[in-house]
């Protein structure tokens, strides 16, 4: 069944749209690579405040958290305190980490997730989702 809002064209008509459209597409990555690079250029700002998490072995300062890499991705997952489980989204993102960190360590980047929840809590869903990357609380 088609749609009654599709408009249906022949193979040469399309081609026509899909070209127009391709040019459009092609200068917005342009636009996009020029942000991107704007926002590389951005000047870095100095940390004076000291991080510091609850880790399974204890407090954990920010710092440390790179361990021997000179680049840090923090995931911020929301898990709330009052909640039994983490966010739907952040999970799915979770789920993918674990193989994903080794090739993220390659590129002298370590990662992290952080959330606001109880790290008795956190330690609880991570065990039973069966992760095994780093995550403070």
């Amino acid at each position: 069944m088609v749609s009654k809002t599709v408009k249906v064209v022949s193979r040469d008509e399309w081609l026509t749209a899909r070209l127009e459209l391709l040019e459009k597409e092609k200068a917005h990555s342009r636009v996009r690579d020029e942000l991107t690079k704007a926002r590389q250029a951005l000047p870095w700002v100095k940390l004076e405040k000291e991080y510091t998490f609850d880790g399974p072995n204890g407090p954990v300062r920010l710092s440390e958290l790179f361990e021997d890499k000179s680049q840090l991705i923090i995931q911020h997952f929301m898990f709330d305190p009052d909640w039994d489980a983490g966010c739907k989204s952040c999970s799915f993102m979770a789920d993918h980490m674990d193989r994903s960190v080794v090739h993220i360590a390659h590129r002298d980047t370590a990662y992290a997730a952080v959330s606001s929840a109880p790290l008795q809590k956190l330690q609880a869903f991570k065990d039973r989702m069966q992760w095994t990357f780093k995550w403070v609380s």
